[in-house]
């Protein structure tokens, strides 16, 4: 884990650690599942990394819930992106039996059990594919993601610690 505080203190060491966190909360996949731990590995209190972490990995979902199906309409006839398309669509949709069969819990506990391939990004990603309500979707996903912060801090910083 030095590493990766060094590549991150030497490439992006301008930015405040607050701001790193947020960022790497921001990227699809690692998320907020990234961002906690590096919000302890640049020792930030709990209550910054949770902050941050939770910030950086909300700020993506309403575009992706609102706008991802016209972008995918829009790239996936095109021969550059429309394989990147459909393959996204279909991951997406391969990890959604449990939302389909329970909406909402199905949705939260997706997005809130911190596994890999799952997150606010594929569950919004899944939502939209899948046509759930916009608010019952961001309510889904916010709680879910608040699981996945609780579940987080626990390793990073508490009884489960790494």
């Amino acid at each position: 884990m030095e590493i990766v505080v060094d590549w991150v203190q030497a490439h992006l060491g301008f930015l405040p650690p607050q701001v790193l966190v947020a960022i790497c909360s921001m990227i699809p996949l690692v998320e907020l599942r990234g961002g906690i731990p590096l919000a302890r590995l640049l020792m930030l209190p709990l209550w910054q990394a949770v902050l941050f972490a939770v910030i950086g990995n909300i700020i993506p979902i309403p575009f992706i819930l609102l706008f991802i199906e016209r972008i995918f309409n829009w790239l996936r006839p095109t021969k550059l992106f429309g394989g990147i398309v459909r393959k996204l669509e279909a991951r997406a949709l391969s990890k959604s039996e449990g939302i389909q069969r329970a909406e909402f819990m199905g949705l939260t506990l997706f997005v809130g059990i911190p596994l890999p391939g799952t997150g606010g990004w594929t569950g919004a990603l899944a939502a939209s594919l899948l046509k759930i309500d916009i608010r019952k979707a961001s309510l889904a996903i916010l709680l879910g993601i608040a699981i996945a912060a609780t579940i987080m801090s626990l390793i990073s910083y508490g009884v489960f610690q790494m």
